[in-house]
Parts: C-alpha cells; sequence; structure tokens
C-alpha cells in the first residue's frame, strides 16, 4: 500500500480553507447588495415619516398641509396636501396582477380631499341634489363621471385661488391612499379593522354615512376605505401596469370604462374590493347610489 506524502492533508485543509472563504465572500457581497437594493427601493415608511414628508412638502412650496375653500353658507371643500414620490402602483397576485405591476412615480406635490364630496358641496355648486340616501355630510352619489365633469367645470368657474380641481388620477389615488404603506390596506392586512376605517357592508346599515366618522390614513384622508366607490380620471385597461408611464401615470387614450377605487358601503372584503391597489371600473355615463368622487388638485408656489 502507498503511504500518502506526509505534506498531502496539509494541501488539503488549505484547499478547503480557501473555499470557505470564497463562498464566504459570495454570501457577504448578497448580502450588500441586497442590503442597497432594499435601501435604494424602500418605499413604505411608518405614520411618524409619513408626517414628516408631507410636512417637508408644504413647507417647500409654502402652502398648508390642509387648505380649506369657503364657498360660502359654510360650506367648505377641505384639501390635504400629498408629498411626491415613488410607489409599487398595483398588489403582487391580486387582480389584473397576471399583467405585472409598476414602479411609480408622483413627480410633484398635490392636493386631495380629505374627505369625498358631500352633498353639501354638490348642491351648492350645482344647485340640485342627485343622491338617493340625502344627508348634508353624506358622500354625493349616484352621479356619474360624466356627472363629475359638469361639476368641476362649474365649480372651478367660481375662480377660486386654489388651483384647478380635478378629479385624482388612478395613481395619485393609490399613492394616497397608501400614505407610505405597503400592506393591504392603509392601516395594515387584517380584515378585522376595516370597520375602524371604512363603511361596508357589514357595518353600514346598507347604506352610506356621514364622512370623517372613521379613523384617517397616516395623511389624514378619511374614508378612503368604503363608503362610496370614487371615480378617478383614468380609463380602464386590465394591462396597464405592465404598460403605464413610470412617471405620472394618466391612464390610456380610450377605453370602455373609467376607473373606480376604494370600494363602498355595500361590499364585503371577500373580494378585496377595499384594499389599497384594487381597480374597479364603470361606464362613465352610468350612476349608482354607491359611486361617488374625491377632488384633487394641482397647487402652485404662488397660491
Amino acid at each position: 500500500m502507498t503511504t500518502p506524502p506526509p505534506d498531502q492533508p496539509a494541501k488539503r485543509t488549505r484547499s478547503l480553507t480557501g473555499f470557505y472563504v470564497a463562498i464566504g465572500v459570495v454570501v457577504t457581497l448578497g448580502l450588500l447588495g441586497a442590503w442597497w437594493w432594499t435601501a435604494r427601493n424602500h418605499w413604505w415608511f411608518d405614520t411618524a415619516e409619513a408626517q414628516r414628508r408631507q410636512t417637508a412638502a408644504a413647507r417647500q412650496l409654502g402652502l398648508p398641509v390642509e387648505k380649506v375653500v369657503d364657498l360660502g353658507d359654510g360650506v367648505k371643500i377641505e384639501l390635504v396636501l400629498i408629498p411626491a414620490g415613488r410607489f409599487r402602483m398595483g398588489d403582487q397576485g391580486g387582480q389584473d396582477e397576471r399583467f405585472g405591476h409598476q414602479w411609480v412615480r408622483i413627480t410633484k406635490p398635490f392636493y386631495i380631499g380629505k374627505y369625498e364630496v358631500t352633498q353639501e358641496v354638490w348642491r351648492k355648486v350645482m344647485g340640485t341634489n342627485p343622491s338617493k340616501f340625502e344627508g348634508a355630510r353624506n358622500p354625493v352619489e349616484n352621479v356619474s363621471w360624466d356627472d363629475c365633469q359638469e361639476f368641476l367645470k362649474k365649480l372651478n368657474a367660481l375662480g377660486k385661488e386654489c388651483g384647478q380641481f380635478r378629479l385624482p388620477t388612478e395613481a395619485e389615488w393609490e399613492w394616497a391612499c397608501r400614505a407610505g404603506t405597503r400592506t393591504r390596506f392603509s392601516f395594515g392586512n387584517g380584515e378585522r379593522s376595516l370597520a375602524d376605517y371604512g363603511w361596508c357592508e357589514a357595518n353600514s346599515g346598507k347604506a352610506p354615512h356621514p364622512v370623517g366618522m372613521k379613523k384617517p390614513n397616516a395623511w389624514g384622508l378619511f374614508d378612503m376605505h368604503g363608503n362610496v366607490w370614487e371615480w378617478c380620471g383614468d380609463w380602464y385597461y386590465g394591462a396597464y401596469y405592465g404598460e403605464c408611464s413610470r412617471a405620472d401615470p394618466s391612464g390610456p387614450p380610450t377605453g370602455a370604462g373609467r376607473v373606480l377605487r376604494g370600494g363602498s358601503w355595500d361590499g364585503w372584503d371577500g373580494e378585496g374590493f377595499f384594499q389599497s391597489a384594487y381597480r374597479g371600473c364603470y361606464v362613465p355615463v352610468y350612476r349608482f347610489d354607491n359611486q361617488g368622487f374625491r377632488l384633487a388638485v394641482s397647487p402652485s408656489r404662488a397660491q
């Protein structure tokens, strides 16, 4: 039997040591890469950070975080400033996700309604009230997307020094609703908390309720989940996430239906209607008693 040279075990030990060192370097570099990627793409934040960003945006623009537009006779529109930011639009594994979901950047701060548009605001502007469930502070409902456009024309004709009122884009709506979260809802993943933040089939008594009675999200917006569906400015397109612009997307140029977001008083979460990312749509001429809207406006530094 041949006896191995005396130095063979030492060579094997050095070889194994080098192998383990190489593996350690690869793992370390992988961990550093993962840390760098996470830091670079970290878009979710807690309530304190959400409010800090909101305050910083207001300071930079020289504008208030909350703005009140007086329509007279005690009727007011209350707006909240939403900072610019980047987020992952859509919800992995959810509706329309077979088309992917997209990194989106909202490049400029904007104001959005603190509340859904109420019946007293609609009546003040339009002189009528189309709602089935009447109440001055109830959200206006039974309004089509086209009806909202007529309202916006008359509201903007009043010449309030706040910029041109409009419907939010779908991307703006989701960014405002999420308020820095990446969870199913703006308050987390748990459906049990939904009743604390919105009106749905389980707690509404089969009717909408006055705005602002539930908890707000981190940016001070009420009823982003439930009460009434909210029209957005965009046409609906199922493959939108895979094709939309990465900066300030505003929807495809044409379509059959307009986007609705947020869920309503007659919905239940078995279909995920109330999730921040859920996309609904309907023909823009149709009216239902679970459809309303929320205002948006792009401010200028001169205001």
